[in-house]
Parts: structure tokens; sequence; C-alpha cells
């Protein structure tokens, strides 16, 4: 059996002109939780619809569970919520859970389906009732109905309020640690540094950052130093050790620098009155905004 959920060997799609992904390299062990980033036309969705055989590489190989995606979805090995997939209006919730049931030689009971994406009680609601939020969960609902190996997530929180975010990822968790994968795209980055076991980032079609959120942040290096002015100016802070970039907002200034203690050293010896010293790691969004500006197609 082979080991790997998923697994892109360079693999390129082109269209045009235009690298939507390009020469990509990801593995995703069997059981693993992880979270997809990157920014518009970073390739995505693209590298997702591979995933999906929804479209074949023009180069490289992707496989699912060591077959072709084609093959592992004919198998019912593959769930997918995609943010564009629609719903036949006057249908059900329960209708949609039993269509989808259909799908699969080895559907979850529609019982379960339900409870876990939060849609007991409006499992007779149509489906062209349901609020932004609740319509996210019958998507997830669907993906879910065949009990996949490897349920593929495209923004699956969006609309959904901070609640029912909370309750859509204890769902998660408990469903990935019964040894599926999970493979989601976000935009929300505090999801994936609390619900992935791994954060891979994509820019101009390329694995740019592959690791757990602590290790991304790591990648993009450095600490943030802030302080209070205390109505002193910002002259000659940019000069100071390690100091790689100065944002002022009111009497609040914040150093992004490759050297804490330099910096923090220097900035006590030059006679500056300041205030409220406070020191940071590099934040997942911070380290996101670095990676993605810094890594520019050759």
């Amino acid at each position: 059996m082979n080991d790997s959920a998923v697994r892109l060997h360079k693999a390129a799609k082109h269209f045009g002109a235009v690298r939507a992904v390009d020469g990509a390299d990801l593995a995703i062990a069997q059981g693993e939780t992880v979270a997809l980033l990157g920014p518009n036309g970073a390739g995505k969705s693209t590298a997702i619809g591979m995933m999906l055989g929804l479209a074949r590489p023009d180069s490289g190989s992707v496989e699912l569970f060591g077959t072709s995606p084609a093959r592992a979805v004919h198998a019912g090995w593959v769930g997918a919520m995609l943010q564009d997939g629609g719903f036949v209006p006057s249908a059900t919730v329960r209708d949609l859970v039993e269509l989808a049931r259909a799908q699969y030689p080895h559907p979850l009971p529609t019982r379960q389906i339900l409870a876990t994406a939060g849609l007991t009680d409006l499992s007779r609601r149509r489906l062209d009732k349901l609020s932004g939020g609740e319509a996210q969960r019958a998507r997830f609902a669907f993906a879910l109905a065949g009990d996949p190996r490897l349920l593929v997530l495209d923004e699956p929180t969006a609309a959904m309020d901070v609640a029912t975010r909370q309750a859509f990822w204890a769902a998660m968790r408990r469903y990935s640690a019964s040894g599926h994968t999970v493979l989601f795209a976000t935009h929300y980055l505090e999801e994936a540094d609390q619900y992935a076991d791994r954060v891979v980032v994509l820019a101009h079609g390329r694995v740019i950052a592959d690791g757990t959120g602590t290790e991304i942040k790591s990648v993009a290096g450095g600490r943030t130093v802030r302080f209070d002015l205390g109505g002193g100016d910002t002259a000659g802070l940019d000069a100071l050790p390690g100091v790689r970039a100065v944002e002022v907002h009111g009497e609040r200034a914040t150093l992004r620098t490759s050297d804490a203690d330099a910096t923090v050293r220097s900035l006590v010896h030059s006679g500056r009155i300041f205030t409220g010293l406070e020191v940071t790691g590099v934040g997942l969004e911070e380290a996101f905004l670095t990676l993605t500006a810094e890594k520019v197609p050759a």
C-alpha cells in the first residue's frame, strides 16, 4: 500500500502563457491534515483540480493513493467540497445527503452525516432557503457522505460565523483523528495555524514553503519589536542593527528585525525615550506575506 495520499511530482499546468502550476512537488501522507495557502492566482484551485481529476497536468504527474486521481475518485476514496458547488433549489438537505450517499459504495449513515455537518435540525430545509454558512455545511455533508479516505476542502468555512467555524473544525478533528486525510485551502491563516499538521504555501504555481506553522514562521525569519515613541521622532530607527522594516502607527513603532537582541540593545543604549517594549515572533500572517512577497518567478 502506498503511504502517500497525495503526490505531485513536477506537476505543471499552463493556460496559454499563464503557468498556473509550475513544476510543483508535494507529498501528503495518509492521515495528515494539510492547509494549502497562497494569494489569488497562486495556483491553488488548479492544483486541487488536478488532484480531483478535473484537469490533467501538461507535464509531471499527480497521484492519489498510488494511482491516478480518476481511479481514486471512481473508487470512492475522495470527497470534495468546492466553492462553486451548486444545488437543486427545491431539494432538501436530506435529499442532498441521500444523493451523495448513492454515489459511493460504502457511504456513512445519513444520521451520522447530518450530525457531523451540524445539519440534523435542518434536514427538511430546502437548499435554496439556507444561509451562506448553512449552505457551506451542506456542501461539507455532500463531501463527507462516502466516508472518503481523502477529503479536499476549498475555503470550507467561508460565510460561517465564529461559533459555526469552531463547531466545523471540532468535527473535522474527529474525522481526521480516525485516520482520514484532509487537505484544505483557506484564506483564514489562523485556521491553518490551529488545525493543520502542515502548512503548504504556493506562489506563482510553485511550492515555496512546506512545514508546520512554527516552521513556516521560522522560514520567514525574524521577530517583531514594538514600543511607544513617547513623543520622540523616528529618525534612525531603520539603521538599528537587524532592522529590515519600520512601521509607525500613531505613537506605536513596529520594527521587523532579523536580530531582536541586537535591535533592543541598540535601542536601549541609544538614549531614546520609549515605553511599552514588546518582542514577539513572526505570526503566520506576517510569514505568509513575507514569503509570497519575496518569492518571484525566475
